[in-house]
């Protein structure tokens, strides 16, 4: 037996057999931005991830897993994402103004728990470089470690000077440099948010080793533009969405799930 029939088999979990492709839900927003419209009340989240049950794959932070993990079980369930770090960045109360992360658990308690893989961040462009080899060595240990035991290792990648410098965002040779890390490290999936344009989605697709799936980012005051965004990133070459607030913070969940999987895999559940 080999860990890397573990890796293949829980990035099936993720990934549709039919169009390629992924649909996950991050909804861990609450250890980083705390309550948020979706997820304000245990009770309201309960809701949401039954409503979000035919997404392939749900992201939660450690602590809110023993209160959620029945709509885990079951064939017809979401894959586990394990929301591995802590972050103070891009939160809009109190937040830092470089990007800095702590690990709120181990991939073998991620495993021990069910997870079919984890999250981490991976910030590039520290102004003290030191930071940033900081970060490199996390992440490349933790890349080892799934590897040894076989599950899915996500990396969202990000500018660490994006709260100072906006424009890193959209800068698509900044976008490509820290995706291309992040595959080279050994992620599996790359999250990315979008780069501004679908030129530019393409180009972070076309030369990003590992599949990108794109983040949906903060909720749109239209539905149908977060929809127009959505199928025009899948048409350039993302793999995949990693969508929370247009999706938990939708008047109508499950409708918006229907939606999301039609962009992204060319049908409903």
């Amino acid at each position: 037996m080999d860990s890397r029939s573990g890796k293949k088999i829980r990035m099936a979990r993720f990934f549709d057999q039919e169009s390629g492709n992924a649909l996950l839900v991050a909804y861990s927003h609450g250890v980083i931005m705390g309550p948020l419209p979706g997820m304000m009340t245990l009770a309201e989240m309960e809701k949401a991830c039954d409503e979000m049950s035919a997404v392939d794959g749900l992201m939660v932070a450690p602590g809110m897993l023993p209160k959620l993990e029945t709509y885990f079980i079951g064939r017809d369930k979401p894959a586990l994402m394990v929301h591995m770090d802590y972050q103070s960045h891009t939160r809009t109360i109190l937040p830092h103004q470089e990007g800095g992360t702590v690990e709120l658990g181990t991939v073998e308690q991620a495993l021990a728990s069910g997870a079919d893989g984890i999250m981490t961040y991976l910030y590039i462009g520290y102004t003290d470089p030191e930071r940033e080899k900081a970060e490199i060595e996390r992440n490349a240990r933790l890349a080892r470690e799934c590897e040894r035991l076989g599950m899915v290792f996500m990396i969202e990648a990000l500018s660490a000077q994006e709260r100072a410098h906006p424009e890193h965002r959209t800068t698509v040779e900044i976008a490509a440099l820290y995706c291309r890390i992040a595959a080279e490290l050994g992620a599996d999936v790359v999250k990315a948010h979008y780069p501004g344009s679908l030129e530019n989605v393409a180009e972070i697709a076309r030369t990003c080793p590992a599949p990108v799936l794109i983040a949906g980012g903060a909720k749109t005051a239209d539905p149908e533009d977060a929809f127009r965004n959505a199928s025009a990133a899948i048409d350039a070459g993302a793999r995949g969405l990693v969508f929370g607030r247009n999706i938990f913070g939708a008047d109508d969940v499950r409708g918006t799930v229907q939606r999301y999987r039609e962009i992204v895999h060319g049908q409903a559940a």
